[in-house]
């Protein structure tokens, strides 16, 4: 029974992630076998520049946040993972954190894999590769729209842009079907806008007194999405 339960639990940590769907339950075992579950608590370091061996994260839940620090020791968060993603510095799928910190934003459950195992399970099976490329295509996409916000559109509309695409399909949390929620906090936010957290605060204080927004603790409620997203500039 214990077994059973052990073995239960390692199944959970793959199941309902995307790139292993089309899996029978005898390959899910052997994969789970070689993906010990990690639970990082919030504020945990999962990944530092320091790090030195390659190791692939797959998200199971909770948020994690990839940043880099500055010289002066500003913080740049370049990306918010969701569940079902995949991160960490891994040569052989051209996956590298060049730098880069990852932090659980909340209290987070990853599944842990070596090069070794990433080979021999991943990227021999095509359909597993084909689903991390597309990962990895949708992650690069994404970094090159935040590039050309930040050149070119002001604080106000990488501050829209970056909530709708938080709050937008297929992300994770929503109070209701017409009012989703970001579950960020102001500093949060802004170090993922690229601004201060004064300055995001203003932003946000704009959205609210314009009925766009509603702002708690540690949370935005989008009142008119598409409001917001038209503040974007898009």
């Amino acid at each position: 029974m214990e077994r059973n339960g052990a073995y239960q639990d390692k199944q959970w940590c793959l199941s309902e992630v995307d790139i292993f769907c089309d899996l029978s339950a005898q390959e899910m075992a052997a994969i789970a076998e070689a993906a010990p579950k990690k639970t990082s608590a919030a504020g945990e370091l999962l990944y530092t520049p320091g790090s030195s061996d390659e190791r692939l994260f797959i998200l199971k839940s909770g948020r994690v946040r990839i940043f880099r620090v500055a010289a002066d020791g500003r913080a740049l968060t370049t990306a918010i993972l969701q569940p079902g993603t995949v991160f960490g510095d891994m040569v052989l799928l051209g996956q590298q954190m060049y730098g880069n910190f990852a932090e659980a934003l909340e209290p987070a459950v990853v599944c842990v894999m070596s090069r070794a195992d990433v080979q021999r399970f991943l990227l021999g099976d095509p359909r597993i590769a084909a689903r991390i490329t597309q990962i990895l295509g949708a992650r690069l996409t994404e970094m090159e729209r935040r590039l050309c916000d930040t050149v070119f559109k002001n604080v106000p509309q990488r501050l829209a842009s970056t909530l709708t695409m938080l709050a937008g399909p297929g992300r994770r949390v929503s109070l209701t079907p017409t009012a989703p929620v970001v579950m960020l906090t102001h500093e949060q936010l802004a170090a993922l806008v690229g601004t201060s957290r004064e300055t995001a605060t203003k932003a946000l204080n704009d959205l609210a007194e314009r009925g766009l927004v509603r702002l708690g603790r540690g949370r935005i409620t989008l009142i008119d999405p598409d409001g917001i997203a038209a503040e974007s500039g898009d």
